[in-house]
């Protein structure tokens, strides 16, 4: 793997993390005036039109199995996974679904290993899961809101993250084929937002468009869906292609991480001794993760100029 992009693939993953981190607070914001399933689709229309400017090529897919793939990720990675989030933050405690969603790194391994012949999760990457999400739970959970079981919500983002862990396999399959990142991603925005048709249907929606002459409105919708849709998406994917659907999908853990930094300078929120326990135990979870792939890259190093000079 060329370093330079490798290093690219890193910053990317990091910056769409950092970004997703701190849209809680545009769609705290856009929830009064705006449904979760309004806002999912605001957000990604806008972000399929921008791709589309940015890049007005017509990607060309060379078989059904390729344009199948394409969908499933649509479905996995736009309709159902957010759809799915959003109705569990409406039915349990958003600390649950914080600490379940960052579950999906590890199905993300397992899907790997079962479907792509990926590399059996070892003792290093559970040691990392396990540690990140006991450093999530210390940021989720503070003494003024413990953990509430609702089977019906800690389901839902269950599989959410199944969704998600699926969603990244599956770009990693499409990375293969060679074909632009905001091709990619845009073709993906498509069948997500295909797919979001029946939800439309049957759950509230209004298209009124007189909410967006509010600027507080436009300018959160248009971080939505400019930054963590149609910049973020195809940021995360460009990772994904470089790095791996694991490698990647470890990132998730600093999540919550970024959310309590950007809760402490945008809305003027301590951080609790808890909260920062929580965070040095994420992080170091997700180096503990990720020093795997780097000790056994420089292990192969070694044992290639072993044999160069034997």
């Amino acid at each position: 793997m060329n370093k330079q992009n490798h290093l690219y693939g890193h910053l990317a993953a990091g910056f769409s993390i950092f970004v997703w981190g701190t849209t809680f607070i545009s769609t705290k914001v856009l929830l009064e005036a705006f449904t979760p399933l309004e806002i999912l689709f605001f957000r990604f229309f806008i972000g399929y039109a921008a791709l589309w400017l940015a890049c007005p090529r017509l990607l060309r897919t060379k078989s059904k199995k390729q344009e199948a793939l394409f969908a499933a990720a649509g479905i996995c990675g736009v309709t159902l996974y957010f759809l799915m989030e959003n109705f569990a933050l409406t039915i349990t405690l958003a600390a649950n679904v914080s600490v379940i969603i960052a579950v999906a790194p590890f199905f993300t391994a397992l899907f790997d290993w079962l479907f792509l012949k990926g590399e059996k999760p070892g003792p290093r990457f559970l040691a990392g899961f396990l540690t990140a999400i006991i450093g999530i739970s210390l940021i989720s959970f503070q003494r003024s809101a413990g953990m509430r079981i609702n089977p019906k919500g800690d389901l839902l983002a269950l599989a959410a993250a199944v969704t998600w862990a699926a969603y990244s396999v599956i770009t990693k399959k499409i990375g293969e084929y060679g074909h632009g990142t905001v091709e990619t991603t845009r073709r993906i925005f498509f069948y997500g937002l295909l797919f979001m048709i029946p939800a439309l249907a049957i759950l509230p929606f209004r298209l009124g468009f007189y909410r967006l002459a509010d600027t507080k409105n436009l300018l959160n919708i248009l971080f939505l869906g400019l930054g963590a849709s149609a910049l973020c998406f195809a940021t995360w994917n460009f990772a994904v292609k470089e790095l791996g659907s694991v490698k990647t999908s470890v990132y998730i853990y600093a999540v919550p991480v970024i959310t309590v930094i950007s809760s402490m300078l945008l809305l003027n929120e301590r951080i609790s001794f808890q909260s920062a326990c929580g965070i040095a135990l994420t992080l170091s979870g997700l180096m503990i993760s990720e020093s795997k792939a780097r000790l056994k890259g420089s292990r192969l190093r070694q044992k290639k100029q072993g044999s160069v000079q034997d």
